[in-house]
């Protein structure tokens, strides 16, 4: 049975800003990475057809093993569609050697006008099944937080 992990926020920026943290590359490593992780960027090609290549760390694997490495989740992430300021949607593949974090996710990220800001609406799909729902939704919901702290203090 397919399943769509989502997570949706009120930023209070405008959606070309919003847009413009979603497709830089500095931006990204700095708000993607959930609470508990840190990001760096090895590949970046911010085009349709293009994308980039994240390597998420764990602050404590402890509790939260890595999917590629005890500590580590790599994930290269296409750019499958770039419509500005409305929608980027990402294909993502991680590196893992579990065939339960194998395929290809999809995650589109919809920005809306909202008053003098933006609802932002992240939808997976396609989610590996070795990844827990809800853990999957706080994580992106943890993102969207970042996001949210980062462009808004840009102002």
């Amino acid at each position: 049975m397919a399943r769509t992990d989502r997570a949706s926020r009120l930023i209070a920026a405008p959606p070309a800003t919003v847009y413009g943290a979603l497709l830089d590359r500095d931006s990204l490593e700095a708000w993607l990475p959930p609470d508990g992780m840190r990001g760096r960027i090895e590949r970046w090609d911010p085009r349709p057809g293009g994308g980039f290549r994240m390597v998420l760390t764990y602050l404590d694997p402890t509790d939260s093993p890595g999917k590629t490495s005890d500590a580590t989740d790599v994930v290269d992430v296409g750019f499958a569609e770039l419509v500005p300021p409305e929608h980027v949607v990402h294909q993502a593949v991680f590196e893992a050697d579990d065939p339960s974090y194998a395929g290809t996710m999809t995650m589109t990220w919809h920005l809306t006008a909202a008053g003098e800001g933006t609802e932002v609406t992240v939808t997976a799909t396609g989610v590996p099944p070795g990844i827990d729902q809800a853990v999957h939704e706080v994580g992106i919901a943890s993102s969207l937080a970042n996001l949210a702290s980062y462009v808004e203090g840009a102002g």
